[in-house]
Formats: structure tokens, sequence, C-alpha cells
């Protein structure tokens, strides 16, 4: 579980560097996870430890919503100044992902019903 974590940990960091390295407008930890992906399709996919490790972690996510309530309470005044941009933005955001993964399972849906021609079938 201590080598999954800092497995995790590290590319989080690596994508972190690499953010402010470069300069770039997308949060560490989101560069960190692309990295991590990249890497786990280059090996095959996790190992049983990573795997357990990520579903414990997945299980107590509710966890981090905790700070996130937090900044809502310290920052109610900026919340309440600015609150249509950040209704359009949520709004928006939410269609996108729901858009985004519609047109995926569209895809795979599609790719899934080719008959195989391998093999003389």
């Amino acid at each position: 579980m201590i080598a999954a974590l800092t497995l995790l940990l590290v590319f989080q960091l690596v994508g972190e560097v690499v953010a402010r390295a470069l300069a770039l407008p997308i949060p560490g930890p989101v560069i960190g996870m692309a990295l991590l992906f990249l890497a786990l399709l280059l090996k095959g996919g996790p190992g049983e430890d990573l795997r357990v490790t990520s579903g414990q972690l997945l299980q107590h996510l509710s966890l981090l919503f905790v700070p996130a309530g937090t900044g809502i309470v310290l920052y109610g005044d900026r919340l309440a100044a600015e609150w249509l941009p950040l209704l359009v933005a949520l709004f928006l955001s939410t269609f996108l992902a729901i858009a985004v993964t519609a047109l995926v399972l569209q895809a795979l849906t599609r790719r899934r019903r080719k008959p195989t021609t391998e093999g003389g079938q």
C-alpha cells in the first residue's frame, strides 16, 4: 500500500513540477494523472497493489469534499459576488462532460457491434 501511495504522490509531484516549470494553465495533479495513465498504458495496466490502494482511496473520496465545503464557507462573499460566471461555467462544463461521455459511449458501442472478419468468419 505504501508503494502504491508513493507512486500516486510521485506522479502528482511530477505533474506539479511540469505545470510550474512550463507555466501551464493546467493543474499539476491533472498532468500527473495523465502521465500515470500513459505509464499504465505502457505497462499494461495497474498492478494489484495499485488497484487495491486506489479502490480504498475511492471508498473514502467523500472526505476530500470537506476542504471544498470549508472553502465555500470561507469564500462565501466572493462566491456571492461572482455567482453568475460560476453558474454558467458549472452548467457548461456539466453539459460538455455529458456530451463527451455520450459520444465516447456511442463510438465504443458502434465499435463493439461491428462483426469481426478475422479467421475467415
